[in-house]
Parts: structure tokens; C-alpha cells; sequence
């Protein structure tokens, strides 16, 4: 009988005697939180993960307790570096990866930032749009060679991806007033749709792409926000749910919160997931473009699965980054 998980499934409930030995992952954004949760499971149950962050010294000492958990499980977990916020830096640290030609069996998309001030990266894209999607569309598309035949690529996308569609017309908001959280939606739509499109391209020969949704979870991505803001928010989505007659909403804990990433990247078949959007440890259903949700709940907008716009972000997030894949 398959196992059903859903929204309270932790990482050990996905991975429940799962033996991954021999698997090999990798994990970015490792430096906390669902990072290190995601990739100290996986470690846990005999894959060989390799991290990636910013701050390496910051990975360091997260990462402290994942060392010693897997060391009697047969997995094993290195750490390399990469600014997804510099081409430079993630242009390095493909490099490095092509350079060993060590093959990976699924690469979890997971570092992001969320609704920070204006700015702009190292290569003057707009902060969340260069970090969230330009970072990991060049970082991926130059270690596709290792992917595995059978392998997986799991982009972090969010419910926030219900906030905006994607604005190819004006990525970096030079011409569009900035709001945080509209930046924040485009960036987490163009996860879902460059997952989207990578599946188009790979699924032939064996290798599958889905975006997940963790679910909302009280990590450092969250740092940029005002308290007050986040309160009125929860305040906002308790009034609809209450209307709804459903419970008010709780956080995730971390362990729920990577288990998506978890199931959609190991456990999940692949038919099932290439080319979705994954949310709760199951396939998301499509919602209408402006139907009212709440923050809690489930569906994806289908401008997220649309094959036309997902080829459209491929081309021009090419030309914003001078490469062809």
C-alpha cells in the first residue's frame, strides 16, 4: 500500500525506511533552516549531500549536528560555496562541480530570500528576482551534464507565487514601483515555470523538474518582514478560515516544512510530480488566476504551469544572464 502523507509529515515520516545509499544530492541554501533540515534527512538515510551556501562559516556551524548524525548511517555531507547573488560566484562553483564530474541524482533548489528592501545583486538584477530564479537557472542549467538519468530537479517555490505572475516586460521594476512581496511572488512564480520548462527539456531522457511549496514555516526567510505585518497577515487568514469554519492557521515546523522538498526529490513517483507544483507531500491542484484564496490555502495559479510563459521566462532569463542553455 503507498504510504499517504500530507501537510503534518515530517522528513522522517517521508523517509521512513528509505535507504538512499549511494544517492547523491545536491542541496543549496544549506546555512539554516529548511536547508539544513533537507539535507541532514537525506544524509541521515546514506546519501552522500553536497551544500551549498553564501557563508560558509555560518554553514559550518549549522550544519555541525547533520555531521555527526550521519556519520554512523553511511551518508555523507560536504559543503561548497555559492552566491547565488553573484553569476561570478555561481559561474565558480559549477565549475568546481563539472570539474569532479561527480553525478547527482536530484539537486533541491532551496536557498531564497523574501521580501527584502529594493537593491539590486552583483550583476544588477533585482535582488529576489537574480537570487531566487537568474542564481539557480545558471547554476543548474551548467550541471545538467550530472544529473542522472532518473534524476530530479526540485525548485523551492512558494504559495507566495499567488501574489504575481512573472513581468518579462520589466524583470529588475525599472519602470514598476517596487512593492517586496510582488518582487517576491514573481520570483517564486519564475521557480515554478523554470521548473516547468526544465522538465520539457530533460524528461526524455529520464531526468523530471517540479517546484515545491514547504508550506509556512518560522525561519530566517522571514527576516525582512515587519512582526506587525506578519500578524496582520495570520490575523487576516484566521478571520477567512474561521469564516470557512476551519481551524486557525499554525506554522509548520521545519521537519514539515522540508518534507515536500523531501517526497517530491526521492519518494514521489516521477510521473507524478515532473512539471507540477508539489505542496503537503502531494501533487497541487490549479486555482483560478484571481480567485480569492487564502494564505493557507492550497492550489496553484495556472499563469505558474503555463508551457508558453515558461518558455518565454527561459529565453529572456538567457539574455539577461548573456547565456544560452
Amino acid at each position: 500500500m503507498v504510504e499517504v502523507f500530507g501537510a503534518t509529515s515530517t522528513t522522517e515520516d517521508v523517509l521512513s525506511g528509505v535507504n538512499l545509499l549511494g544517492k547523491r544530492v545536491l542541496v543549496t541554501g544549506v546555512s539554516a533552516g529548511l536547508g539544513v533540515e533537507t539535507a541532514g534527512s537525506l544524509a541521515a538515510h546514506g546519501a552522500q549531500v553536497i551544500g551549498a551556501a553564501r557563508d560558509l562559516t555560518k554553514a559550518k556551524a549549522a550544519a555541525a549536528q547533520v555531521r555527526k548524525d550521519v556519520a554512523a548511517k553511511g551518508g555523507s555531507f560536504e559543503l561548497v560555496q555559492l552566491d547565488l547573488a553573484s553569476l561570478k560566484s555561481v559561474r565558480a562553483c559549477a565549475e568546481g562541480l563539472l570539474a569532479k564530474g561527480e553525478p547527482f541524482d536530484v539537486v533541491i533548489a532551496n536557498a531564497g530570500v523574501m521580501a527584502t528592501p529594493f537593491g539590486t545583486t552583483a550583476d544588477g538584477f533585482e535582488t529576489q528576482f537574480g537570487t531566487n530564479h537568474l542564481g539557480h537557472f545558471v547554476l543548474v542549467n551548467r550541471i545538467a551534464p550530472l544529473i542522472r538519468k532518473g534524476g530530479r530537479l526540485i525548485n523551492l517555490s512558494s504559495a507566495g507565487h499567488r501574489l504575481s505572475n512573472v513581468d518579462l516586460e520589466d524583470p529588475n521594476f525599472e519602470r514598476t514601483p517596487y512593492d517586496p512581496l510582488v518582487a517576491y511572488g514573481r520570483s517564486k512564480t519564475a521557480n515554478i515555470l523554470f521548473a516547468v520548462a526544465f522538465d520539457r527539456r530533460h524528461r526524455e531522457r529520464g531526468v523530471r523538474a517540479a517546484a515545491v511549496h514547504p508550506g509556512v514555516i518560522q525561519t530566517e526567510l522571514a527576516r525582512y518582514m515587519e512582526p506587525s505585518h506578519l500578524e496582520n497577515l495570520i490575523q487576516q487568514m484566521n478571520t477567512q478560515l474561521a469564516a470557512e469554519g476551519k481551524p486557525p492557521f499554525q506554522f509548520k515546523t521545519i521537519p514539515q516544512g522540508a518534507a515536500t522538498s523531501v517526497w517530491a526529490g526521492v519518494v514521489a513517483p516521477a510521473d507524478e510530480i515532473g512539471g507540477r507544483y508539489c505542496e503537503n507531500c502531494h501533487v497541487g491542484h490549479v486555482v483560478p488566476d484571481h480567485a480569492t484564496i487564502t494564505g493557507v490555502s492550497e492550489g496553484v495559479r495556472g499563469y505558474a504551469l503555463d508551457p508558453n510563459t515558461a518558455e518565454a521566462l527561459w529565453k529572456k532569463s538567457e539574455e539577461l544572464v548573456g547565456e544560452s542553455f
